[in-house]
């Protein structure tokens, strides 16, 4: 998805439950006639199920007496139901992990250290955004690239080019936002995706969201200058007006301004280009993210997703062969193709791109023009990340309702991030 609201439940349920590594396993024991019974839980579309479901029959195959029984939903309903598990000592043995919870959850001795799971393909930047100090705790399934998504369809109708994506800057993004809002009956652009987009416009700035130790890596008047540079876009008609920006923090690609044609340009992942094409019924193309400074994008590629375990799980050794397979084999690269970001494994994604959709080889294509021009690889995310989203919304909002300056909602911003990082 796109979007979250409050996801704080998992902190809150970790934090109060001791999580003593003592008790039942988060599977149930092998079974008398020695067949291996496991859980893996992860979120995602229909289509990822169905194809999760042929990986897992894949494997199942070729590892005779080992059953996977699958548990999925959506995202922000799947956060609160392993919150919920993990604390009472019932957690899926395989678990599908976002790089805002990995720490949450390893910190607090729920993961299994993954270390000798075979990730020689995968670039040793992608393998470190799932390694804490303490070991390797969530192993990455692919990589993304934040776009800024743009419908030529719409360009079209208004009569305005396609940006430069190589030099535009954000003053050129507002004057192309609001030519369209201006030209046609639809938004020249949805609003920001947080955190990635204060976090690529910060990188553009020398600073970061979180520093490698944990604590904020910019100051108020950075954040004051964020917030102030989307307040000034919508008082110019360039971004929609705040009701509008609040209804579409929430949906996914196919019921968001961008996958129905309310916005010419929005603020996306690669992988999601396929949903959005299709929801859209129009061909998008991938654009970099406007710069501060002509040229200077600072994009980060991202871990799509992890491949995580839990502590708990009776059968360590089956859990990590499946992930493994999830990973590094090319048959579930097959299956899988760019639903969990552009394989991580070189390897594997060498063999998926043939096979990749039109949209996913935009994608696909888009990432490796890129790849020579990436900023840093991020720091781990620190504890207390994943309520950062809501934060920045939140402070957002006050902002473009005007409730707040932008000074006075940086402060308090701020102030809060600092309180749920520390």
């Amino acid at each position: 998805m796109k979007r979250t609201g409050t996801l704080a439940k998992a902190a809150t349920v970790l934090s109060v439950s001791a999580l003593a590594l003592t008790g039942c396993g988060a599977a149930d024991d092998a079974s008398a006639d020695g067949n291996v019974e496991l859980r893996f839980a992860w979120w995602g579309s229909d289509t990822r199920h169905q194809q999760t479901q042929e990986i897992i029959d894949a494997f199942e195959e070729q590892n005779p007496g080992v059953t996977i029984t699958g548990e999925y939903g959506d995202f922000g309903g799947y956060w609160d139901k392993l919150a919920t598990q993990t604390a009472s000592s019932d957690a899926p043995d395989i678990i599908q992990m976002d790089e805002k919870y990995l720490r949450e959850y390893a910190d607090n001795g729920a993961l299994l250290d993954l270390s000798d799971v075979d990730v020689a393909a995968i670039d040793e930047g992608v393998v470190d955004s799932g390694r804490t100090e303490d070991g390797l705790f969530g192993v990455a399934t692919g990589v993304n690239v934040m776009a800024m998504m743009a419908n030529p369809t719409i360009y079209e109708e208004a009569g305005v080019e396609l940006p430069d994506d190589s030099t535009w800057t954000w003053d050129d993004f507002s004057e192309v936002s609001q030519q369209i809002a201006e030209n046609t009956d639809v938004h020249g652009t949805s609003g920001p995706n947080e955190p990635a987009g204060f976090q690529i416009w910060l990188r553009q700035q020398g600073k970061e969201l979180t520093t490698p130790e944990g604590e904020l890596g910019f100051e108020a008047s950075d954040a004051a200058g964020y917030l102030g540079m989307w307040h000034r876009m919508m008082k110019d008609g360039a971004l929609p007006p705040a009701s509008v920006v609040t209804e579409d923090q929430e949906p996914g690609p196919d019921q968001s301004l961008t996958g129905t044609n309310g916005a010419a340009m929005g603020m996306w992942w690669t992988n999601q280009l396929s949903a959005l094409n299709a929801a859209s019924g129009n061909q998008l193309v991938p654009l970099r993210f406007p710069s501060t400074e002509s040229g200077d994008h600072q994009l980060f590629q991202k871990s799509a997703m992890f491949m995580s375990a839990s502590a708990r799980t009776e059968h360590p050794e089956e859990v990590k062969a499946f992930i493994d397979f999830m990973v590094n084999s090319e048959e579930a690269g097959k299956i899988n193709l760019a639903d969990r970001g552009l394989p991580a494994n070189e390897t594997v994604r060498e063999a998926v791109l043939p096979e990749l959709s039109e949209a996913d080889t935009a994608a696909a294509e888009f990432v490796e023009e890129v790849q020579p021009e990436l900023g840093e690889a991020l720091p781990v995310p620190p504890l207390g990340f994943s309520t950062l989203q809501e934060i920045i919304y939140r402070y957002e909002l006050d902002v473009l309702f005007e409730r707040a300056t932008p000074e006075e909602a940086a402060e308090r911003m701020m102030s809060e991030m600092e309180s749920a990082i520390s």
